[in-house]
């Protein structure tokens, strides 16, 4: 079967391996990316460079030597074959952001990620550049007129597909042409999602990208040439309707309730008591007042005094001091006998060791647990360690499973998989107080009394949200669950939520409609997805040997092929270093490597190593990554 699909594969890149000429002057070359070569006599100016086999054929088109190379943006697919450049004949030229990420690339992949590193969402870095540098010899400034042998190319800044993404306008025989990178796909549609995801649900990226494409949209392009799928014919027509499907896109894609409007007053339902920042919501549970907007805190005390928490952080351990000794003197509290965390974000538990002194143990449920144990195995956002909290992991005393019925002093804790914000989600619910109680972590936030707020807290596809597997999932979880209370996380508290329940569906059904209308693929899952073919661990410690699983996934109704090729620094193997095979549909499959290391070759410090992917014979490149480090052995102690 192995060699069956080599040969496949093969067939199919063989296929593929001719240039076209889509408009006069322009060649294309196709394989991880579209490469567009302008001649000038013998020599060339190539922009983009793939995986650089154009280099091997351009002597079909009389080319005998590369003298530039204009990248449109960093992303790796697009620039993986600079290594074979001569760079004592050939220069590379890019914006001023894209230097930054090409020439020094291992700077935006962190051993330790925190929540402000650059080009990253809350430590999971966004941006895709190569694993070694790529030395620029000329920045490219927006307006700027890049001229070779008679061709003029315009330089304009188009960020949002990439930070620094630029395009390059030429005007040939009364046409104006544009290579426009990442900017826009074929049929008014994006390259894909996760790359213009910058920021935390605040449209960062998209904004700037629907600038990008505002800016083409009004420069009369006839034909744009993009770094990936067909070449863009009536362009202008195209721009502007993508234009509209963006502008179209954002309220849906923003925060659901107004996040920037923490100034709120008490909650109507609740009381004041004795205690420090604590309110009362029903005759067993408290949470934060509106002093303590945002932070985690949420307490349910039975009658004996012992209590659960419900998440805890975002505040001092001197706060939480003086709020559990006033509720030992006010409330009744004798003793915390867990903390239940929501869910895998960090935020959650920041006060873990604070807890711990107090005889705390720690619940959450299996597919969250290994997340706080182990947060540097995961390449996602709002890890533990990104806080700076003064540890790096928290151990889980008991682990739970989704259905999980815990008796707790009297009462039935409810344990069951709430996804939405991340897929690593759990809710607890119970009848409390004679009200049907949910908490539900980070899904569900905003007032249910606004009729224009629909609830979703965050879109961002690095918390392995797909929103079918997410928000719609906890939509109905909620319907089908009718509580009379919602208590999300950051002190928001929901009553007679019904209404809002269902608003927060019929968002998360057109947020799925708009999505397959921007993305191409017919599985518009493939372009939103950071994460269809990922390594666990992400960070891999290696002295000798070391085991990583890569996990392949499938969107599709049908019988999926892959190939995984990992590109390996020097001084490491893997067996196999390359996976082949097939995943069934809509399932996932893992598959299991073994890294051995030359600690006399590798270089120190972290390293990458990209994942080169071709699937169902569509080769796309060195899509994915994961980073690894080589400790240097323990010498033996003397006697």
């Amino acid at each position: 079967m192995k060699r069956i699909l080599s040969a496949l594969f093969v067939l199919q890149s063989l296929a593929l391996a001719e240039f076209q000429q889509p408009a006069p002057g322009v060649q294309l070359w196709q394989d991880t990316c579209n490469v567009y070569v302008l001649k000038h006599a013998d020599a060339a100016l190539v922009i983009n460079v793939g995986d650089g086999s154009v280099l091997e054929h351009l002597d079909e088109i009389g080319v005998k030597q590369v003298e530039w190379v204009l990248l449109t943006d960093h992303h790796r697919e697009l620039c993986q074959g600079a290594p074979k450049l001569d760079r004592a004949v050939t220069k590379v030229a890019a914006s001023e952001a894209e230097k930054e990420i090409l020439e020094k690339p291992l700077s935006f992949r962190k051993w330790h990620p925190r929540l402000g590193d650059k080009y990253s969402v809350h430590g999971a870095s966004y941006v895709r550049p190569p694993a070694a540098p790529v030395k620029i010899d000329r920045v490219l400034a927006d307006g700027e007129v890049f001229t070779w042998n008679g061709f003029e190319l315009t330089c304009v800044s188009t960020p949002g597909h990439s930070p620094g993404g630029m395009s390059f306008v030429i005007k040939r025989d009364g046409r104006t042409l544009a290579f426009t990178g990442g900017a826009m796909h074929d049929g008014a549609k994006m390259t894909n999602w996760f790359d213009t995801e910058w920021d935390y649900g605040f449209a960062k990226g998209l904004d700037a990208l629907t600038a990008a494409v505002q800016k083409l949209a009004a420069l009369g392009i006839e034909t744009a040439f993009p770094s990936q799928g067909p070449v863009i014919r009536e362009a202008t027509k195209q721009f502007e309707a993508y234009e509209k499907k963006l502008v179209d896109f954002r309220p849906d894609y923003i925060r659901g309730y107004p996040v920037n409007n923490s100034k709120r007053g008490p909650h109507p339902a609740t009381k004041p008591t004795k205690a420090n920042y604590i309110v009362q919501v029903t005759p067993h549970l408290y949470m934060f007042g509106p002093e303590m907007a945002g932070k985690n805190f949420a307490i349910l005390i039975a009658d004996s005094g012992h209590a659960l928490l419900l998440d805890c952080g975002l505040f001092p351990k001197l706060v939480l001091e003086r709020i559990i000794s006033d509720m030992k003197e006010h409330l009744g509290l004798k003793q915390i006998d867990a903390c239940w965390i929501s869910h895998s974000h960090g935020d959650h538990f920041t006060l873990f060791p604070a807890l711990q002194e107090h005889g705390v143990k720690f619940w959450t449920m299996d597919t969250i647990a290994d997340k706080c144990e182990n947060p540097r195995f995961y390449d996602y956002p709002a890890m533990i360690g990104a806080y700076n909290a003064g540890f790096e992991k928290a151990k889980i005393d008991r682990i739970l499973k989704a259905g999980d019925v815990i008796e707790w002093e009297g009462y039935k804790l409810h344990i069951d998989w709430m996804p939405g914000q991340t897929e690593f989600g759990n809710a607890l619910w119970l009848e409390l107080d004679g009200k049907k109680t949910v908490f539900t972590g980070d899904n569900l936030f905003g007032d249910p009394a606004d009729p224009a707020q629909n609830g979703h807290e965050c879109v961002n596809a690095r918390n392995s949200a797909i929103i079918e597997e997410g928000y719609l999932v906890a939509a109905k979880y909620l319907q089908h669950l009718k509580p009379d209370i919602i208590m999300g996380a950051h002190g928001v508290l929901m009553t007679e939520p019904a209404a809002f329940v269902d608003r927060f569906h019929d968002w998360a059904l057109r947020a799925i409609r708009k999505y397959k209308d921007l993305l191409p693929d017919s599985n518009y899952e493939y372009g939103y997805d950071p994460y269809w073919v990922s390594a666990y661990p992400y960070r891999v410690d290696v002295v000798k040997e070391a085991e990583v699983s890569i996990t392949v996934r499938n969107f599709r109704d049908t019988l999926q092929q892959h190939r995984v090729a990992l590109q390996l620094p020097p001084g490491v193997k893997a067996e196999p270093a390359v996976l082949e095979g097939t995943v069934g549909p809509k399932s996932r499959q893992s598959f299991k490597i073994k890294l051995s290391t030359d600690p006399a070759i590798l270089p120190a410090g972290v390293q990458m190593v990209p994942m080169d992917i071709t699937l169902d014979g569509k080769r796309h490149g060195q899509l994915f990554d994961f980073i690894i480090q080589a400790k240097e052995p323990e010498k033996p102690a003397t006697k």
